[in-house]
């Protein structure tokens, strides 16, 4: 019996020693909290308006909106599809590009990879990267652009332009021209002026979300 007792005794104390020699192991978390997104939608056909009057169309395979980065952004990296309406709901130009990132604090569209414009006037745009910015109603690229219109075909390194895309701005500029293109009463404008873009702040609203398939823009 008292044998029994010791053997119990001893299994007690390495017990205890296993248990104050044992350390807790943890990992670290698989996404840290500025990376989750608050929201990703799938197959995204929707309309978004500011100060009551529509004034986009988005369309988009995948739309995540993450307010934990810094600056808060909505990225489109599975393409991006979006049309611009003027007051009348009149479409203006229709924009489509690879992947979009949206910066909802400072209104600033970042478009990358195989961009494309076209307006109703006929003009073409594309280029691999083109910044939108919705407070100064002006778009800018400092890579290679092109720009085609039914009168000129103009291509350069540097290129910016007003939202309508009426007057623009080229520098490096090489191509086709017809007369009177540098003549200042043209509506539209070709110069070898650089210039700078300094975006300002300003939230922007929150879209709505419903689902359809993507149009493919030629």
């Amino acid at each position: 019996m008292s044998r029994r007792l010791t053997i119990i005794s001893l299994l007690a104390a390495l017990f205890c020693i296993s248990c104050q020699e044992q350390q807790e192991h943890t990992a670290p978390a698989i996404n840290p909290r500025d990376s989750v997104a608050m929201m990703i939608s799938y197959g995204v056909n929707t309309l978004i308006s500011d100060s009551g009057v529509i004034k986009y169309r988005i369309v988009t395979e995948r739309w995540e909106v993450n307010q934990n980065r810094k600056p808060s952004r909505w990225i489109f990296d599975k393409g991006l599809f979006l049309e611009q309406f003027d007051q009348r709901f009149h479409v203006e130009s229709y924009i489509q590009c690879d992947t979009a990132y949206y910066y909802d604090e400072s209104r600033l569209w970042e478009l990358r990879g195989r961009v494309h414009i076209l307006t109703n006037d006929g003009l073409r745009f594309s280029s691999e990267q083109l910044y939108w910015d919705e407070l100064r109603h002006e778009l800018y690229s400092h890579v290679y652009s092109k720009l085609v219109t039914p009168e000129r075909e103009i291509e350069g390194s540097y290129f910016r332009s007003d939202e309508k895309m009426t007057k623009y701005y080229i520098s490096n500029s090489k191509g086709s021209f017809v007369k009177g293109d540098f003549d200042s009463s043209e509506s539209d404008t070709v110069t070898t002026a650089k210039d700078s873009v300094a975006p300002q702040l300003r939230p922007a609203p929150m879209p709505q979300r419903r689902n359809t398939s993507i149009p493919i823009m030629h």
